[in-house]
């Protein structure tokens, strides 16, 4: 491919479609998207390496994980908009396997990890994200912002020289707090002076400037760790290729893989709800791969999206992928050239800043509509937030499904009912009109509905206003069909759905006689002495 061609390739990425209702780059929108990733990369710097402290390796395995996977998912994602970097919820699965392993099998790790990914991307599994429950969302969002929450307190403790650390007191606490909120009232009020940049890089520029005239007391980013280091280089991971070393790093990669994309799809579908886009799971499965696979090359820790920067860069105006990539740039030129002066910036600056992302982020109307929606998803909420706060976000939305897909369960099942009439077409037969779907959780309940004692020689099973849904249906007629032939009774099964017809074919339990059954009007009667059903008309 010729270099125009391939800048013609990148140049059509940056340039969002029609039919995704995305943003045209104008002038305007181009320099708001810059500003924008400038803003996002300044709030990328100490989570980076925050994270990187967490996973137990070099704050630069961090930096350089957030400047590649966060290019690669800018240009390549599913959603423009979105952020992608190191983050916290894989940081802790890494840092187990850092610690007996090393960090080349993390590298390795990340790069199956990606694979995995692109795999899952491939065979088109990100659109299952569909099946999550909104009360999970709401309880997803709501843990998240807990989290952000709880994780800029850290930011509150200093070193007290002894390896511990430790609250801060005295003045440099009533400063640092005055700054936080400093840096909150700005973020409200510049947008109603001026749009022209982004209200929290506005804050970040005020408090820092502030904070290095007057040479304040109070933690900087560079009291977490040096950022400067030069550009991430080439090196296949330094571990011994065999089975054994697969299976060290197979469960690691199958779980980082697993929680990166559901915390990534969620982040999607939340950034697609405040920008009206839709579509991309399986192509932000597939980027998210690549990003991470390069990632295990170039001696980063991988990553997934990021929701409180993808929420800073939405809120600031960041609509294309232009953002996305501005903020990966501005990034590696603040390893490679603006360290000293990224170094100076007070942590409470880009505290203020995440503590807004956290009143932005959290659903406050989710507490008010706790006492209207039903109690099984107000518990749904209630236990996705606790969980996410608890343990992790992928735990957390997995137990919200499983629970949700439960509640419904039950309540289908309660909706399994019978009407006997007398048959109109069948002299001395019994109907029994069928209502409510017959599956694994409504089979018990539909074998109850039944009187095989005292009904007639001739029970027609009408199944009109019901379908089978699993084999447990299949089970329960047949269990049915059963009891009736004790007593020497029959039983007839009409009105399947075409479906239904397939279905119990499938099973080996159905011998079709006439493939031009309609889609209503099958009869099918039970045969005792050959122990199956078979068809009839």
């Amino acid at each position: 491919m010729s270099y125009q061609n391939i800048l013609s390739a990148f140049t059509k990425r940056l340039k969002p479609a029609d039919q995704n209702n995305e943003h045209k780059l104008t002038f305007s929108q181009s320099r708001i998207e810059v500003l924008s990733g400038l803003t996002v990369a300044l709030a990328l710097v100490p989570e980076a390496v925050a994270f990187s402290f967490v996973a137990g390796v070099a704050p630069l395995v961090g930096l350089y994980a957030a400047f590649i996977v966060g290019l690669i998912t800018a240009v390549f994602g599913g959603r423009p908009g979105m952020i992608s970097g190191a983050t916290g919820a894989l940081a802790v699965v890494m840092v187990a396997l850092v610690a007996q392993h090393g960090v080349q099998y993390l590298f390795a790790t990340v790069v199956l990890m990606g694979l995995i990914q692109i795999g899952i991307g491939v065979m088109r599994w990100g659109k299952f994200i569909r099946m999550v429950p909104h009360p999970v969302m709401l309880g997803f969002v709501n843990g998240l912002a807990i989290v952000i929450f709880l994780a800029q307190l850290e930011q509150f403790k200093v070193s007290d020289g002894a390896g511990h650390h430790v609250w801060m007191s005295g003045t440099s606490l009533w400063i640092t707090l005055s700054l936080v909120l400093s840096t909150m009232g700005l973020i409200w009020v510049t947008p109603k002076l001026t749009r022209l940049i982004p209200a929290p890089l506005v804050a970040i520029g005020v408090v820092a400037a502030v904070a290095i005239y007057f040479d304040l007391p109070i933690p900087r980013v560079g009291d977490m760790a040096s950022v400067k280091g030069g550009l991430p280089s080439f090196a296949i991971p330094d571990v011994p290729f065999d089975m054994e070393m697969l299976l060290v790093i197979l469960p690691y990669a199958i779980i980082l893989s697993l929680i990166g994309l559901i915390e990534s799809l969620l982040t999607l579908n939340l950034v697609g709800e405040m920008t009206n886009q839709r579509g991309g799971a399986s192509q932000e499965c597939i980027a998210q791969g690549a990003a991470n696979t390069v990632t295990g090359f170039f001696g980063g820790m991988g990553g997934c999206a990021m929701i409180g920067q993808s929420m800073i860069n939405v809120k600031s105006g960041g609509r294309t992928r232009l953002s996305g990539i501005a903020a990966a740039l501005f990034l590696l030129i603040f390893i490679l050239f603006a360290s000293s002066i990224i170094e100076l910036i007070p942590l409470a600056a880009l505290v203020g800043v995440m503590f807004m992302v956290v009143i932005g982020t959290f659903a406050w109307q989710s507490l008010r509509i706790l006492r209207i929606v039903p109690k099984s998803d107000a518990l749904v909420i209630i236990l996705v937030t606790v969980v996410t706060v608890a343990e992790d976000l992928a735990t957390a939305v997995v137990v919200g499904v499983i629970v949700s897909a439960l509640v419904y369960a039950w309540n289908a099942a309660a909706r399994i009912h019978a009407h006997a009439r007398p048959s109109e077409t069948l002299e001395g037969a019994l109907v029994y009109d069928i209502e409510g779907p017959l599956f694994f959780g409504s089979a018990a309940h539909f074998q109850e509905l039944f009187d095989p004692v005292n009904d007639p020689e001739t029970v027609i099973l009408d199944f009109m206003d019901s379908r089978i849904v699993d084999q447990s249906g299949l089970q329960a007629i047949e269990a049915v069909a059963g009891k009736y032939a004790q007593f020497g009774k029959r039983v007839q099964l009409r009105h399947l759905s075409r479906d239904c017809h397939k279905l119990l074919a499938k099973a080996g339990q159905l011998i079709v006689e006439n493939d031009d059954d309609p889609d209503y009007g099958l009869v099918v009667d039970y045969d005792i002495q050959l122990g199956r059903i078979s068809a009839g008309h």
